[in-house]
């Protein structure tokens, strides 16, 4: 894991650890909220401001699935150990 998300002053703390754990989980993990709130003490709202601060940085881009009917029918996480730099990454 690169320690570039360590060493970033525009994360707090939570942020900072909350991705670590993210990094060091399986891809194949629930990387939902819940899947996040279960393996930590934190309730779901700080895990879920942590998730939002994490992608206002760009260190997590997530993507909301759509069926063929254009129902929602799940959700695509890309986790990032640094933001891209380059913008159409993030598209």
């Amino acid at each position: 894991m690169s320690n570039h998300h360590l060493r970033d002053k525009s994360l707090f703390l939570k942020a900072k650890g909350l991705l670590s754990q993210i990094l060091s989980l399986p891809e194949e993990w629930d990387y939902t909220l819940q899947g996040l709130a279960c393996i930590n003490r934190e309730r779901l709202d700080a895990i879920r401001k942590a998730v939002h601060e994490l992608e206002r940085a760009w260190y997590i881009v997530r993507r909301r699935e759509r069926d063929g009917q254009g129902r929602l029918c799940g959700t695509e996480y890309n986790i990032y150990e640094q933001p891209p730099s380059d913008s159409s990454a993030l598209e």
